[in-house]
Parts: structure tokens; sequence; C-alpha cells
């Protein structure tokens, strides 16, 4: 009788601990990526009555006899697999799917788990609110990079910081991308070339300056001597040659606007002529067609004969050819000051072959030299209307002075594509649809809001409409997850028969992220009913066997009465 009242006993603790696990799979049914847990039975240590013998020649061999003494709980381990993943619409709440676990730091230790129920807290550092345990990223994203003076992470702190608020420092524009088509038989009609200055002369307080107006008068003028001052003219010919050595003209009390205009006549000999209109001075090429002209005026006073202000540059209202594709793009200053550059793609008379000019930038430039606004020669292939290239040694890019820059022009390069491929301009029959499709520049901006890609980068969005990487969070994998140890609130150490590898999300066999949304437990309601149906049969089974032991031994005790 001992045998069946231990096993029974044995048989009720198994069962209840088995229908403890399944009350607490049921009680976190609703628990934020809880992984439920499953007990298995082990047979206890049989007691041997009689030995097993071999068979000899005369008679056949015999089993041993055992009487098992019951039934042991071999294990209980959780259920790894992957839990139901639920939109939630906080951007900061973020679910794995596949293999991996979350890293977190109490302060002491390092903590995983698969709850990513995540916010931001007093500091903007990036917490589980439920106990303050900091999230941990992993990597050098977010750090200053050695040509930025700024970054969103501290080097050395696996911390995660938000920093809601944050200024973005403004990002003056370094290329400009232009692709599309450049007709290749489309022709209009031939047009002149056009350049006005970008300064308008007035005088009297404010109104137009005309040829009668002496450079004393006018409003541009600070004042001093009127001896001894040079306005030097540069530039180039429509055939492409260029001035003379900066050809100057002397000025002096009595000099008008009207004897700067003779000069420059004189100087274009018969090629463009000049002109006075609505205070600016224009310059209009006497011939159509294809045009290099360019001009520049510079003022050189002797020491203290004032100053006279003169055009920063001459805008190109005018693009002169018989096929010209204008493009314009909005670019920044590293002020963060929003300009418009507007330029033209003009046809040359060389077959397949195109210029691109700067025409025009809004705002306060300072000046733009005709020798960095005129990208020549782009080729392109006769055959095959790819793009070939510019000529050797030929700069792909427009200098700008802005204001307040002097002694730091800014350099634009024009990305047009891989030479001898079609990923940027190309060269085909038909309409010219070239554009100017992108400018890495931006004006400074605040972090305004947080997402999380499917790497579990953090990206920042700024009220200037820049995105930025702010940090990549580190994900840990076990080659043994079920080797870890709960300590409780969602949170897993490692054990002895885990294992441990850092890495981030989709590298390493680690699962990819969700932002916005959570993984539920995988818990199965169905599942643990049935498991406490059988820990009840079970219980009510091992009962029995107790209950009828108990009878049994009563009756011996009154047979002995």
């Amino acid at each position: 009788m001992t045998y069946a009242l231990s096993s029974g006993v044995t048989g009720l603790q198994a069962h209840q601990k088995m229908l403890d696990v399944a009350g607490n799979n049921l009680a976190n049914l609703n628990t934020t990526a809880f992984k439920a847990s499953r007990i298995t039975f082990e047979e206890l240590l049989s007691q041997t009555i009689e030995q097993g013998s071999q068979p000899t020649d005369l008679v056949g061999g015999t089993n041993p006899e055992q009487i098992g003494s019951g039934v042991g709980v071999s294990g209980i381990t959780p259920n790894t697999e992957q839990g139901s993943i639920v939109n939630t619409g906080n951007p900061l709440d973020v679910a794995i799917e596949g293999a991996g676990y979350f890293v977190v730091r109490n302060g002491e230790q390092y903590l995983y788990t698969r709850a990513g129920a995540f916010g931001i807290d007093a500091a903007g550092r990036l917490v589980d609110p439920s106990t303050g345990y900091r999230v941990q990223r992993i990597g050098l994203t977010g750090e200053p990079l050695p040509q930025e003076s700024y970054g969103f992470q501290v080097p050395g702190d696996s911390s995660i910081r938000v920093p809601y608020g944050v200024a973005l420092p403004a990002k003056a524009t370094s290329e400009i991308s232009v692709s599309g088509n450049l007709s290749s038989d489309a022709t209009g009609a031939p047009r002149a070339q056009v350049l006005t200055s970008s300064l308008q002369y007035t005088y009297d307080g404010g109104r137009e300056a005309t040829d009668a107006v002496e450079l004393d008068q006018l409003n541009q003028f600070s004042g001093g001597s009127p001896l001894n001052r040079t306005i030097k003219v540069s530039g180039y010919h429509p055939d492409g040659t260029a001035f003379s050595n900066g050809q100057g003209f002397d000025v002096d009390g009595s000099t008008t606007l009207g004897d700067l205009i003779d000069h420059l006549n004189t100087l274009l000999s018969g090629r463009a002529t000049a002109s006075l209109v609505n205070g600016r001075i224009r310059v209009t090429d006497d011939q159509t067609g294809y045009s290099q002209s360019d001009i520049s005026l510079s003022y050189e006073p002797a020491a203290g004969t004032g100053d006279l202000k003169m055009p920063s540059y001459f805008e190109l209202t005018t693009v002169g050819g018989d096929e010209v594709k204008n493009v314009n793009i909005a670019m920044y200053d590293s002020k963060g000051t929003k300009h418009v550059l507007s330029a033209a793609l003009v046809r040359t008379a060389e077959a397949n072959t195109w210029d691109m000019i700067l025409t025009s930038v809004s705002g306060n430039v300072e000046s733009i030299s005709p020798d960095n606004r005129r990208i020549n020669g782009l080729a392109f292939n006769a055959q095959t209307g790819a793009f070939a290239g510019a000529p050797l040694g030929e700069e792909t890019q427009f200098v700008i002075t802005f204001d307040g820059f002097e002694s730091q022009p800014q350099t634009v390069a024009i990305n047009l594509g891989t030479p001898n491929s079609f990923d940027g301009l190309t060269q085909f029959g038909g309409n010219s649809t070239a554009v100017a499709r992108e400018q890495d520049g931006y004006e400074a901006g605040d972090l305004s809001a947080v997402s999380v890609d499917n790497e579990g980068v953090l990206i920042g969005a700024f009220s200037n409409g820049i995105k930025k990487e702010i940090a990549a969070l580190q994900v840990a994998l076990f080659n043994n997850p079920a080797g870890l140890q709960s300590v409780g609130g969602g949170y897993y150490v490692p054990s002895a028969n885990s294992g441990e590898v850092a890495t981030q999300a989709t590298r390493s066999g680690a699962g990819s992220i969700h932002g916005g949304a959570l993984e539920k437990s995988n818990a199965d309601v169905a599942t643990e009913f049935v498991n406490m149906i059988e820990a009840q049969n079970g219980f009510q089974a091992n009962a029995r066997t107790i209950r009828v032991a108990t009878d049994i031994l009563r009756e011996l005790t009154s047979l002995i009465r």
C-alpha cells in the first residue's frame, strides 16, 4: 500500500503544479509579449522487486519485476514562439517579429525583454515607463560625425537619447542632381542672349536712374572724393573670347551712367549692345543663336574716394540658342536661408553637345563670377543618347558668394548622371524634359517626431522636413532562449544554458522590428482550458488512488481486531 500512497501523493503534487502553470498562463493572457510555459512529467525511479534472468537450455528468461514510485515534474519550459503583433498607433511601441530580445539597463545590469512599450522620460531617454530602465543602442548611429558639429547620442553611453526640440543645424547645398531628356531634334525660334544687372540703380531717394544721372548722385554711391576711380569690366564675348585684362573705365565727378553705357558699347564692339532699362544695365547680343556672352563689373576706388556698389552679377534673362531647357530648384546657404537657383541647358553649335548655365539666384548674392557659372561641353553619345560626360578638366559645378560669406564662396556640384549610362541626363528625340530633381541642403529645424524602421533604427523627423537616424536599437540573440531566467516584469537574465549575442534587427538571424506595434501574449485560451481539465482529471485520479489505498488499509486493520 505504501507504493500506492506515495505514488498518489506525487501525482497530486505534479498535477497541482500543472494547474499552477495553466493558471499563470491564463492570468497573463493579455500581458505584452508574455511567453506561456508548459509542464512535462517524468516517471520516478521504480523499485525493483525481482531482477530479470537470462534464458537457459531448459527454461526461458524472466523479466524484471518493478513497481513505480510515482511521477515527478521533468521541466517547466517557456514556449518561445512568436505572439501575434497588433498595431497600437504609438510610434515608440516596438515589437520584434522573429528572434531576439530588446536590451535595457537598470543601472546595475542588463535585462532582456520582448515587451517594447517604450516612452521618453524627462531627461529625453528612451525607457520602459513602468520601471525607468533605459533602452540600449548598438553601433555609432546618431553619434557626431567628423564632418558635422552635432550628434544625438553621447559616445560611450549606450542609452538612447530622443532629444525632442533639439535643433538640427542648417546645411548648405553642396550638390544638385539633374536628370531627364534633352531633345536631340527639337528646334525653336533662335533667340539673342540678354544679360540684365542684378542691381537696380536709383537716385534722389529711390527714383530709377537714367543715363543722365551722374555716378556720384546715385544712392549706391557712399561718398568721398570724385577723383581716381575705376570701373573694371570682365567677362566673355558671344564667341567665348574674354575681355582683355579686365578693361577699365576711369570715372570722375561728372561721369554719368550714360558714359558707362557708352564705354560698355565700345568694349562690346558691335557684338552686343548695352543699354539702361529701368535703372538696370542690360546687354543684348546683336545676333541670335548660341552665345557665351557674360559680363562682370567691379569698382576700384583709390584711397579715400568712396565706394560705388556694382551689380553682384548679371542675370541671364534670355539664353541665346534654338533649344533651351530651363530648370529651377530651391537651395540653401550655410545659414539655412532659402534661395531659388535657376539654370538653363542650351544646345551648342557642336553636335550632341550642351552647356549648362547658372542664369540667376534669388536672395542676397554678393557675386557670381562669369568663370564659375557655365559648365561647357556636356557630351552625349550620338548612337545611344547616353550622357557621355564633361570634357576632361571641366568642373561640373557652380560657385556662388552670398552676402556675409565673402571669404567662403559656396560650391555647388551638379550631378548630371554617370557617364555612358542613363541614370541622369539623356539625349533622345522628342521634347526636352530635364529637371533639377533634388539637392542636399536644408534650413535649420527641430526634432518633432520619431518612428522606428524594420531594422530598429529610430528615425527623427524634423520641422524642416529632414529625417535623420537617431539611434539603432540593440537586439540580443540567444542560442537557447528557453534557457533564459525570468526575473518578473517581462524581463529575463541569461543563464548558464542560454548563450548571448548582441546585434541589430535583421542581422545575424535577428528578427525585424515593427514600429507602432506590440507583441501579444502567445498563451492560448483553448489550450490552457484543456490543460486545466487534464490537471483536474489527473488530480482526481490520484486522489482516488489514495482513497482506495486508505480504504484497504482500514479494512486490513479491521481484520486484526
